[in-house]
């Protein structure tokens, strides 16, 4: 008896579960995007158009009115990518119970398995006289083999019969959505109006920076001012667009333990299988005949078609002849651009927004050639030639510069030439900037050992070495000569070798179309 009357009083109790109302919150009001790297990116690296690997963290303001009691709160058109276990929802007096996210879109395959042993209307066309006949009839298998109705008192698979037919389904079977929907559980004693944040990270975005520099006449002394313009790219490989977001962009290298990849694994949307026999004699078979294949897609909408291209999206506003143009913030010890006006980031797409602009940059010209003692190339070489400057005010710059391509254009008699193409890393306030522009050929070294020992053969013996330059240009040049690594060896002579970015070099003015020989001695760092 006992038993029997604990079984009876919970067979009395509320299914809560079961009782929980399905309450959509509104579209998205406000929308703010900070788009992060791809962390395993290196310096000088492309993004991957194709399959960007970099985050974002997606924050949303939407508004929902709740019952009293337990309910489930969806979102609908969040990002594909949604890392769903990252996901917080503020703003709501119960809290979060539970986080679900839907498995399976909306589909061909979805709707006939969510249909199962349920009506549906299909429809044949005769193609000799247009005449099209419907009837009622019950899905009897799922989506993963052949499609199989019951009308009437006949059996028959879809699309096998040689005619066009078509299925209407009377309604979208619960849990199915053509965007991806993210949702939670909680309580609320009194029901009521609130306005939430749902805030998340998302997989599939990835960003880099876009330089232009333009070079101006020069001082004819070695020295050169430039105009350059930047230009933060943004790539968006989510289904989703985000309109009139507020965008961030934070530069810097984050530890990242997390496979959001993994994490994301976004919903799919299954394939419907059609599967049919032969017709005719089950002993000789009869190929089936199937209908036309259905006509072509319709062409993507201009966004995605420009970038099934290659094209680039540019949005740029004017505000007193100027574009509008991200500002820098600090973030700890990363950068953070805040774009000022709402920004759309759209799906499948690239968007460029101005970052940077300088009209004034000051810098230099130089040449540099390697005369490592054991690597020394026969006859003379072109110089590599660079352009330096320093990430400073008083060069014109003191601004932090994240990584990315730059494209230095040199004025001419037929306007602006492409003179040099460059990867940058990232590069803080107070450092020293290099740009390299290939090679040339005015100005030649060729570099020689004067002694007659090998210095792998002594190692501790100095070494005597030259090299002799020849500038062809009509002014002074300066020349940065690399002699080895400061950890493997020891220098010498001419203007004392020091010591960048551990390479022990000698830097020097070459006078206009002049040649020099410049001597050193070197030998091999010991204790």
């Amino acid at each position: 008896m006992r038993r029997a009357a604990i079984l009876f009083a919970l067979a009395m109790l509320p299914d809560v579960a079961g009782a929980r109302q399905a309450v959509d919150a509104s579209a998205p009001e406000t929308l703010a995007v900070t788009v992060y790297r791809d962390p395993g990116r290196g310096d000088g690296e492309d993004m991957d158009r194709d399959w960007p690997q970099g985050f974002a963290m997606i924050s949303e303001t939407r508004t929902v009115t709740l019952p009293p009691g337990e309910s489930t709160v969806r979102f609908e058109d969040v990002a594909e990518g949604m890392v769903a276990v990252s996901a917080i929802v503020t703003g709501l007096p119960g809290g979060t119970i539970e986080k679900n996210r839907n498995a399976e879109l909306l589909s061909p395959a979805a709707l006939v398995n969510g249909t199962l042993g349920n009506r549906v209307t299909i429809t044949r066309t005769n193609p000799a006289t247009g005449e099209a006949r419907s009837e009622r009839a019950i899905v009897r298998t799922r989506a993963d083999g052949g499609l199989v109705l019951q009308t009437g008192e006949r059996f028959e698979a879809v699309r096998c019969a040689g005619l066009p037919e078509t299925l209407t389904f009377d309604r979208v079977p619960a849990g199915l959505s053509a965007q991806p929907v993210f949702s939670i559980d909680t309580r609320d004693a009194t029901g009521g109006t609130y306005r939430i944040v749902l805030t998340y990270l998302a997989w599939g975005f990835d960003w880099q920076a876009n330089y232009v520099a333009t070079l101006g006449q020069g001082d004819g002394r070695g020295g050169v001012d430039l105009a350059l313009t930047s230009w933060l790219t943004l790539l968006n490989d989510n289904g989703q667009s985000f309109p009139d977001a507020e965008l961030m962009a934070v530069a810097g290298t984050l530890n990242v333990e997390s496979d959001f990849q993994a994490l994301a694994d976004p919903p799919q949307a299954e394939r419907l299988r059609l599967t049919c026999y032969p017709l005719g004699s089950t002993a000789k078979g009869t190929p089936a005949r199937y209908p036309p294949p259905p006509p072509p897609p319709a062409p993507p909408p201009p966004a995605m078609a420009a970038m099934a291209d290659g094209a680039i999206m540019v949005t740029a506003a004017r505000r007193e002849e100027m574009a509008v143009m991200a500002g820098e913030e600090e973030l700890g010890d990363l950068k953070l651009y805040r774009v000022p006006e709402p920004i759309t980031v759209a799906a499948k797409g690239l968007k460029q927004v101005a970052f940077l602009h300088k009209e004034r940059v000051e810098g230099r010209f130089l040449y540099r050639i390697a005369c490592l003692p054991g690597q020394l190339p026969d006859g003379f070489h072109p110089a590599a030639r660079l352009l330096e400057t320093v990430n400073d005010e008083e060069h014109g710059l003191g601004v932090a510069l994240p990584s990315g391509g730059v494209a230095i254009f040199e004025p001419s008699p037929r306007g602006p030439l492409l003179v040099g193409e460059e990867n940058l890393r990232d590069h803080a306030k107070g450092q020293d900037v290099e740009i390299a522009l290939g090679t040339s050929p005015q100005v030649r070294a060729a570099c020689r050992r004067t002694s007659e020992h090998d210095p792998g053969e002594a190692p501790r013996k100095w070494t005597r070495m030259e090299a002799e330059v020849a500038n062809a240009l009509p002014v002074p040049v300066t020349l940065r000569i690399g002699l080895g690594r400061s950890a493997q060896w020891e220098a010498r002579g001419t203007n004392a070798a020091r010591v960048r970015d551990g390479m022990r070099e000698i830097e020097t003015t070459i006078p206009a179309n002049s040649d020099r020989i410049i001597r050193w001695r070197v030998r091999r760092s010991g204790d």
